[in-house]
């Protein structure tokens, strides 16, 4: 019998994950499958990483969020926007904790991949299997949409990208998941999004396909959290502790941004970093 939890959209809250992982571990997990966006704009870093490491996902694949860790670190974000010096200086921070070897790993995992259990073909991928961003398959939109996941003869897709758990179908009646979001859950409706709780997906397989299919939200101390993003002195600090009385985000919300850039005079620390 294999369980997998299957998790994405970390977004550094090192908190929401350890309580995902434990709960997960209590529930018989014995294998992990990780669908992108790790870091940011939280101020976990190295113990995320570490976390990571530690249960040795199966699988990984590589979200939009690690990409603009990558760029960031690397120091090609375009600076025009409020929104890209936003990405480029949470970068800038990842990168003075991120372990030797952790940007060319993340770089490598793909945006997507057929893998098999059992009878199944299943399709992973973050969003699209071509393009690891865009709102096609928020969680509202037609079913056609989502046939664009079930490539290659797949059974099944699974993706994340929304940070909304999923159980829906093709326009063929094959199966779409979504494992929802471990550090920002989302939902327009205010009583709807009140639980803020870590999200993961737990399926268990069988010999004859999925025996069980269960949508976890678990408990964490969002207190620590705001604890551990103080004491980090995490750039852009006020966003994030609003976020974890909300669970509103704010990354293209240009004004405010803007705002905080000139502020800080954050635009001016990652032009002086870019250009070393």
């Amino acid at each position: 019998m294999k369980q997998v939890a299957v998790f994405s959209d970390i977004h550094g809250n090192t908190t929401a994950f350890k309580a995902m992982l434990a709960d997960a571990r209590a529930n018989g997990a014995n294998e992990y499958w990780f669908l992108g966006d790790l870091l940011m704009p939280g101020p976990g870093v190295a113990e995320i990483w570490q976390l990571l490491k530690a249960i040795q996902p199966a699988h990984l694949i590589r979200g939009n969020w690690d990409d603009l860790v990558i760029h960031g670190i690397r120091g090609d974000i375009d600076l025009s926007w409020p929104s890209h010096v936003y990405f480029a200086r949470l970068a800038q921070f990842v990168g003075e904790t991120l372990p030797a070897g952790a940007l060319d790993e993340m770089a490598s995992w793909p945006i997507a991949k057929q893998i098999e259990v059992g009878k199944l073909k299943i399709n992973l991928s973050h969003n699209l299997p071509n393009l690891n961003m865009g709102q096609d398959l928020f969680p509202t939109n037609e079913s056609e949409k989502f046939d664009q996941l079930l490539v290659n003869g797949a059974d099944v897709a699974i993706y994340a990208h929304v940070h909304h758990q999923l159980l829906r179908y093709g326009t063929d009646e094959r199966i779409v998941l979504n494992p929802g979001s471990v550090g920002e859950p989302f939902n327009g409706q205010l009583k709807l999004q009140a639980d803020m709780r870590a999200q993961y997906l737990l399926l268990t397989f069988d010999e004859q396909g999925i025996a069980d299919l269960r949508f976890r939200h678990v408990n964490y101390q969002r207190d620590r959290e705001r604890k551990l993003a103080t004491v980090a002195d995490l750039p852009y600090l006020e966003l994030y502790l609003r976020h974890l009385e909300t669970g509103r985000v704010y990354t293209h919300n240009q004004e405010l941004i803007s705002k905080l850039n000139e502020k800080y005079n954050y635009k001016e620390e990652c032009e002086v970093y870019q250009a070393k």
